[in-house]
């Protein structure tokens, strides 16, 4: 098989980068996704996020955020060779006194089995997650072990988690000049 790689982007993991570290750029995710490739053919990139919380019955203001991030989500999954996976954002109370506190469901295993069962049935040579998060640490090590190479894709303010960053073959840092590359026209 001719070398091939997978990119998968937490999306809420960017959403914090960008955020925190470049002032919410508004970036073309074709032009990430390619930057993550590290000029190995694209195999797919999939993108993992949630909704926004909607209460029954929604407030306005949750209406509308909710159309927006569907908009938004749609335009993701509609570019070339991109699927977009949607976990649950489940409300949990508060925090804080009147803080609400929410918690994503069910996108670390979507990207998790993607992951494995691209490794298993040999669809990929290569995977770059752009992630802090080492709940995935398990979906990587099997695919390692399936004969993937792994890169880890990630901020500087938002370092990933120590073990994440160990156990990768890659790194690459998302810089300020990278972004600059991206932004949307």
């Amino acid at each position: 098989m001719s070398d091939r790689v997978a990119v998968f982007i937490d999306g809420a993991y960017l959403d914090k980068v960008l955020q925190e570290e470049f002032k919410s750029p508004r970036i073309d995710y074709e032009k990430l996704a390619q930057w993550m490739t590290l000029g190995v053919p694209l195999f797919r990139s999939y993108y993992y996020h949630c909704l926004p919380y909607q209460a029954n019955p929604p407030t306005e203001d949750q209406r509308g955020r909710f159309v927006k991030k569907q908009a938004f989500f749609n335009r993701i999954a509609n570019l070339p060779q991109f699927d977009v996976r949607l976990g649950k954002l489940e409300f949990r109370g508060f925090k804080d006194g009147n803080e609400p506190l929410f918690i994503q469901k069910r996108v670390d295993i979507l990207l998790g089995i993607d992951l494995v069962l691209m490794a298993a049935k040999q669809r990929i040579t290569h995977a770059t997650l752009f992630t802090g998060d080492s709940d995935f640490l398990p979906a990587i090590m099997m695919a390692k072990n399936e004969g993937v190479i792994m890169t880890l894709g990630h901020g500087i303010q938002n370092p990933p988690h120590e073990e994440l960053w160990k156990v990768m073959d890659q790194r690459l840092v998302l810089t300020r000049n990278q972004v600059q590359s991206m932004m949307r026209s």
